[in-house]
């Protein structure tokens, strides 16, 4: 082999090495789980589309054993994954879906779609200042709720 064909050949190597090099995707940089357990995303992908960006806030990693995730959606609701031993579970609302069942995982993913149409969960603040009594004048129509008369304490009543 000639210093040529040597020079040559390095540079097609070096060429073949830099082409494999590949760009972190998005999702890496935003969700450094799914970099960690490859898998993860599979079964996101199962459950949310692979539009699953739009829906989830973040994902975190709760457990170690049994590995769990929290996946925070965009409406400040949640829902859990974790590995078992032979498929991953689904915890939604307190109920687990094994995800190694077809009609368990159409469950699951139903259940998701339920806390994604939930919608924001109000402030306690916001639920105090509108609350039932206000409800009343608000609707079209509706008579005003006559005012309870104050207390009668045992001071003001008159001595018999």
């Amino acid at each position: 082999m000639t210093r040529e064909e040597l020079v040559n050949r390095l540079r097609a190597l070096t060429k073949q090495v830099y082409s494999n090099i590949t760009v972190t995707p998005e999702e890496a940089v935003q969700y450094d789980e799914l970099t960690k357990f490859p898998e993860l995303k599979a079964v996101i992908v199962d459950l949310l589309t692979p539009e699953y960006d739009s829906f989830v806030a973040s994902i975190d990693w709760v457990a170690p054993r049994p590995t769990t995730f929290r996946i925070n959606l965009q409406n400040d609701q949640m829902f859990y994954l974790i590995y078992g031993k032979r498929s991953w579970i689904a915890q939604v609302e307190g109920k687990k879906y094994y995800l190694l069942n077809l009609p368990e995982e159409e469950r699951a993913a139903q259940s998701i779609a339920n806390l994604l149409r939930y919608g924001a969960k109000v402030e306690e603040g916001a639920a105090a200042e509108g609350g039932a009594a206000d409800l009343g004048a608000e609707l079209p129509g509706a008579e005003p709720t006559p005012e309870t008369p104050p207390a009668v304490t045992a001071e003001e009543t008159p001595e018999a």
